[in-house]
């Protein structure tokens, strides 16, 4: 049997939404920008399926407009996009990107694609002075090292929370757009530019390092000093007795 006019309109506008967001997530899948790009089409989506889910006809039962979009063939093309959109949704790790409502993105993925942006611009400033001699990227790495510190850094700290807040194993990755972002920033700076971060640990490591290479030393002077002395005391006595010895055989003959 044909639809009714609400069912179909329900089905119209489920179509409509799976179209929106399948071309959404299309043209943002390189550079992955899913997240960002398409919450807004994903959030209007499940809207849109949950409408359907508990859409009921006027006539009976029969006309439920769940049971018949839904459930009345073994296809079940409604359930398998919306099954589709969902595991994608989840495997990008979105909602670790934004607001709890899922509204817009959380603070803290804005302050990063903030620094983000702040580290491509800084790139491509200093990189228009590269004409003369393009395998020379002293100045990338020179005036752009501060905001890549602090890019890689807040990559860091927000990688440390999100595996303490984590649950699933899903939720121990940043979302997609975040990853994708500094995996791009990371290989501009280490593969493209040869620049090298310096690590906040070397004092220490070369400290600890110094102390390990210098113990043997220690130990065999130690070693050294210890049987010389040992060697003193031994020889010490029989020189006494040697002198006694000497002033008996003088009283004896004197």
């Amino acid at each position: 049997p044909e639809l009714e006019p609400e069912c179909r309109s329900l089905l119209a506008a489920f179509a409509e939404g799976s179209a929106a967001l399948t071309g959404c997530l299309g043209r943002r899948a390189r550079p992955v920008r899913l997240c960002q790009g398409c919450h807004g089409h994903y959030r209007h989506l499940l809207a849109q399926y949950g409408s359907i889910a508990r859409a009921v006809g006027n006539s009976s039962e029969s006309h439920n407009c769940a049971k018949s979009i839904l459930t009345s063939d073994r296809l079940q093309i409604v359930v398998t996009l919306s099954e589709f959109f969902n595991e994608t949704w989840e495997a990008a790790n979105c909602a670790n990107c934004l607001k709890n409502n899922s509204e817009g993105l959380s603070n803290s993925t804005e302050e990063f694609l903030d620094l983000f942006n702040k580290s491509l611009t800084c790139f491509e400033h200093n990189l228009q002075g590269q004409t003369m001699s393009p395998n020379n990227y002293t100045e990338v790495c020179k005036n752009c090292n501060e905001t890549y510190t602090k890019l890689n850094d807040l990559y860091n700290h927000l990688q440390r929370m999100n595996r303490q807040g984590g649950e699933s194993g899903h939720s121990a990755h940043l979302c997609i757009d975040v990853e994708d972002a500094m995996n791009i920033t990371r290989k501009l700076w280490s593969r493209t530019f040869e620049c090298s971060l310096p690590c906040s640990d070397t004092v220490p490591v070369i400290a600890v390092s110094s102390f390990i290479l210098f113990l043997p030393i220690v130990f065999y002077l130690s070693s050294f000093l210890h049987s010389k002395q040992k060697k003193r005391i031994l020889i010490l006595p029989k020189r006494i007795q040697s002198n006694a010895s000497l002033v008996n055989i003088q009283e004896k003959y004197s």
